[in-house]
């Protein structure tokens, strides 16, 4: 079944559009037959007329499956750096992508297609996957599903999500502090060794951090927002003289209102905002591009941002 949906603008498009899909209708084809086995080859195409693709499912996990890459990048949209992106991702050998949230939150049904087509040459022949943005009801979800997890066969479990728990930036600085409260400490329990988020547009990596203090079991965070939508640039930190922002402006409505105050202990104890680059902020930068996580073996793995990369052993 295919669902069309259109405002009273559209109505005169829409009827074009059903007309298109009743001439072509018998040429459809929207079923794969599966599921598929590890490391399986398809060649499926979606019209008679259209170009044969192809894909290859992703191997079982186990020491053979080792090397492997991932590329993570957020904040998709239709601009000029994107362009540079995609085209970064294209470039190496095959890794599956990871997408921090929708790539465009907008209604506007021809920029979602224009977006398609932007991004076949990279979706046609690298596997996805979308992570939620920043209006998701997840705490009960992620209990139960990390809860079977058996870390002698997944020694890493890497998380994502659209908004930083922790950033610099003064552009949506502890906008998701509520989610962190309720959420941070049931992830640290299962050991989560790597966070993914996007948001805030420049990049953003942090040392093993609970709570705002330096932990060796905490997770890494990595804020992966630059990859070059339409919206611009963050570059002013909160850290910078007239930059923290007074704390009843900082909540988001869709991540349970205001819970970020001063902090309580650690060199930034009675502020909302640190003098300094935070000791939780390892490396910042306001550039676009696109992260890279390889997993050498089962325990040891690395990011790299750019000229940039860091060794990181699962917990």
């Amino acid at each position: 079944m295919l669902r069309l949906s259109f405002s009273s603008s559209e109505l005169a498009i829409a009827a074009l559009i059903l007309i298109i899909i009743a001439a072509f209708r018998s040429k459809i084809r929207t079923t794969l037959d599966g599921p598929f086995e590890p490391v399986t080859c398809g060649d499926p195409s979606i019209t008679a007329a259209s170009e044969i693709f192809s894909f290859k499912t992703m191997p079982v996990s186990g020491p053979r499956s080792y090397p492997g890459r991932i590329g993570i990048v957020g904040d998709l949209g239709l601009a000029y750096n994107m362009t540079t992106t995609i085209t970064h991702l294209i470039a190496p050998d095959c890794y599956p992508c990871s997408f921090p949230q929708t790539p465009i939150h907008e209604a506007y049904q021809l920029r979602w297609d224009y977006w398609g087509r932007f991004m076949q040459n990279l979706v046609s022949i690298v596997p996805i996957m979308v992570g939620e943005g920043n209006h998701e009801i997840e705490e009960q979800w992620l209990d139960k599903d990390l809860a079977p997890v058996d870390r002698s066969i997944t020694p890493w479990l890497v998380a994502a999500w659209h908004p930083p728990w922790y950033s610099s930036y003064h552009a949506h600085y502890r906008e998701a502090e509520c989610m962190r409260v309720a959420m941070e400490e049931l992830l640290y329990s299962y050991g989560v060794d790597i966070v993914f988020t996007g948001h805030v547009h420049a990049y953003e990596r942090s040392n093993r951090v609970y709570n705002y203090a330096l932990d060796p079991c905490g997770p890494v965070h990595i804020t992966v927002g630059d990859e070059g939508n339409r919206e611009k640039m963050a570059i002013e930190h909160a850290d910078e003289p007239g930059n923290c922002p007074e704390p009843w402006t900082t909540p988001d409505p869709y991540m349970g209102g205001f819970c970020a105050t001063n902090f309580t202990t650690g060199p930034a104890a009675g502020k909302f905002c640190w003098d300094r680059q935070p000791d939780y902020s390892d490396f910042r930068e306001s550039s676009f591009g696109h992260e890279i996580l390889g997993v050498l073996c089962g325990g040891w793995g690395w990011v790299g941002w750019g000229a940039h990369a860091l060794c990181i052993h699962a917990c």
